[in-house]
């Protein structure tokens, strides 16, 4: 034992220091940083995400305030009759309401499966997808109004040609993750039902997963803020 701590000690006395140290580490097989490989990716793909995001918006909201004709109004563009009252933003707040909903079941799948409860990790995941899956019906049903009223990526009879084409874009971009992202944690959710995290003795898929949907979800609250109700 002795032995071995004097050998460990001169070993790690031998390890090259700074940059050399670091290659050597890689070389070895050891792990550089304290952090899966599976959620150092995610994080990854979720900031080169953002840089898209980030470039639609910023986009958009040059194209808003440069362009000389007058944009349309959102209040009156995303609004719905319903019993004869005419409500602005209904929709959007509704879907709004859905995806924050969702990041809450979300939350708790991850929590649950921690402690490696299969059963409600399942439902709370699925339940998640099914919010997903209402949010992109909804998505479709708006779009559906405003290509009826005339909206398309090249035109709008409403006001700025750009808005067509900032609209489909970005809302298209977004709806595309989300129906990713409901496809994503329903196979998830079919593994853990199914014992595949158990036999292999980690959730931590689950947690990727949920990093996904919170960042989706959180995207969303940006398109709404900057696209809806400016």
């Amino acid at each position: 034992m002795a032995e071995h701590a004097v050998t460990t000690a001169g070993e790690s006395a031998a390890a090259p220091a700074g940059l050399p140290g670091v290659v050597a580490d890689w070389s070895g097989d050891k792990q550089a940083f304290p952090v899966p490989w599976g959620k150092a990716m995610m994080w990854i793909f979720l900031l080169s995400d953002t840089f898209i995001f980030t470039c639609f918006l910023t986009s958009y909201m040059n194209v808003r305030i440069s362009t000389t004709v007058p944009w349309p109004n959102p209040s009156e563009v995303f609004s719905l009759d319903i019993g004869g009252a005419h409500i602005p933003l209904i929709l959007i707040a509704i879907m709004t309401m859905v995806l924050i909903t969702s990041s809450g079941t979300m939350a708790m799948a991850v929590n649950f499966g921690y402690r490696r409860h299969r059963a409600n990790t399942t439902a709370l995941m699925l339940i998640t997808a099914a919010f997903g899956a209402t949010f992109v019906g909804m998505q479709a049903f708006e779009w559906t109004k405003l290509i009826r009223e005339g909206v398309r990526p090249w035109g709008n009879p409403l006001g700025a040609t750009q808005f067509g084409s900032c609209f489909f874009m970005i809302t298209g971009f977004h709806g595309l993750h989300v129906s990713a992202g409901v496809v994503y944690l329903t196979v998830v959710a079919l593994r853990v039902w199914r014992g595949f995290y158990d036999r292999k003795g980690s959730y931590e898929r689950v947690e990727i997963a949920g990093l996904y949907w919170h960042f989706v979800d959180l995207v969303w609250v940006f398109i709404f803020a900057f696209f809806y109700l400016w």
